[in-house]
């Protein structure tokens, strides 16, 4: 009794003292934003304040971990109820753990294959054509109220948040579905790529306010870069020589693109800087979240239904916490009073069950046909993003901007031919 009280203890003051101090820095911020007429880089203070949010499940989380770890609290339970349960399934032991359910083996036939395979292509391919048109659309486009006057939606943090709530709710609804046991790894094992998963997406919608679309699907490619930076400085990583010239591949037809962009709505009230150091951001961000995934994959039971149900779980969690502490609606961000709006509504959940689909599709593609596949399908769906970006909103590329398109996705398709060609050699010397 005595732990669950002092657990309890700390748990509720770390809560309170860090919901305390974010509050005085969310009226420090409304103080200065009223006070200055300089916006162009509060989204900086904005993403502090998101922090301070995430630090108030995050904070309370750690110190509760760390005496329990001190305590060896598990080890001294002799009749375990509602909270010892609920602590284990967050914080226990993964050696505990019962075995997850094996999947059932599926007929390689090829006519299956091949249906599968299209099924995967077709789902990926819609999936996030569909994200991309209303992710745009969502972050760049008015909507019309009920009284006539017209509203920009500008909280990225909000859009997250249901994003997150919609694809838990979806994975978990399958795993009931399966009978698969929800819980075959310690929940807090997915905070750490949660946290890096929603700095990522928030990033990556707000840097929509700041450059156009095309720039933000092409900066995706350039993910490599961070991946082989980290690998090396982090792990020793050694890479071939294909690799780095499609980097600086990628690299060049980046550059080309970025001093050819010429969108109005993004150059003409912000500022290019503040769009490539968020889009900069969102791709550290989403490096560390894929490694930390494959890590998990690697050193326990987790299955992609357990991934997408963890990581989103905490991220709706983690987002819910971070918009108690947002400045109150006002006319210039209505936030939630805009749900209430049919055409907006619609886009947000279509938008949050295409991407919890996508994340689906994209476990499933990787464990049947390999990641190579993968990179090609999504390498074509990017490019098919941009063009359609470009023939429904408008988006006017020059010549230098088209072929530093191509000299991206030239380097995309040769780094998956050579590494294709290299294995082929190492399988056949063995």
């Amino acid at each position: 009794m005595g732990s669950k009280i002092m657990i309890g203890f700390l748990g509720l003051s770390t809560v309170v003292v860090t919901f305390l101090a974010t509050r005085l820095y969310r009226d420090l911020l409304i103080s200065y934003e009223q006070s200055s007429s300089a916006h162009e880089y509060s989204w900086f203070f904005h993403l502090l304040l998101n922090m301070a949010g995430y630090s108030t499940i995050l904070l309370p989380g750690f110190v509760i971990y760390k005496y329990i770890q001190k305590t060896n609290y598990f080890d001294k339970l002799s009749s375990p109820g509602c909270l010892s349960r609920s602590l284990f399934a967050i914080f226990g032991d993964p050696g505990e753990r019962l075995p997850t359910t094996d999947a059932p083996k599926i007929e390689d036939s090829p006519r299956r294959e091949a249906a599968e395979l299209a099924l995967c292509f077709s789902g990926l391919m819609t999936a996030y054509l569909v994200w991309g048109l209303l992710q745009e659309k969502i972050m760049t486009q008015t909507y019309t109220m009920s009284d006539g006057s017209t509203v920009k939606f500008n909280d990225s943090q909000l859009l997250v948040f249901i994003n997150r709530l919609l694809a838990f709710c979806i994975a978990v609804g399958r795993l009931l579905w399966t009978r698969t046991p929800l819980f075959p790894v310690p929940l807090y094992q997915f905070s750490y790529c949660s946290l890096s998963n929603i700095v990522s997406a928030w990033c990556q919608y707000e840097a929509l306010k700041f450059v156009s679309f095309p720039m933000q699907v092409l900066s995706k490619s350039c993910k490599v870069i961070p991946v082989m930076l980290m690998g090396k400085a982090v792990s020793g990583n050694k890479y071939e020589l294909y690799e780095y010239v499609t980097a600086a591949m990628i690299s060049v037809g980046m550059v080309l693109f970025m001093l050819s962009s010429k969108d109005e709505y993004a150059a003409g009230t912000f500022s290019l800087a503040s769009g490539i150091t968020l889009l900069a951001l969102y791709m550290c961000c989403d490096s560390f979240t894929s490694s930390w995934q494959a890590r998990l994959f690697a050193r326990t039971r987790a299955a992609p239904l357990h991934m997408v149900g963890g990581v989103n779980l905490f991220s709706a969690l983690l987002t819910a916490a971070a918009l108690l502490q947002q400045p109150p609606a006002t006319a210039a961000n209505p936030r939630w009073s805009l749900l209430q709006h049919p055409q907006f509504a619609t886009d947000v959940v279509l938008l949050s069950v295409s991407s919890a689909l996508g994340q689906l599709l994209i476990y499933r593609t990787i464990a049947r046909f390999g990641a190579v596949v993968f990179t090609i399908i999504m390498t074509l769906r990017q490019a098919v993003s941009i063009l359609l970006s470009c023939l429904v909103y408008g988006h006017r590329l020059s010549f230098a901007g088209v072929l530093g398109v191509c000299v991206v996705f030239a380097a995309i398709f040769l780094r998956v031919y050579c590494r294709q060609r290299l294995r082929r050699r190492r399988g056949a010397s063995t």
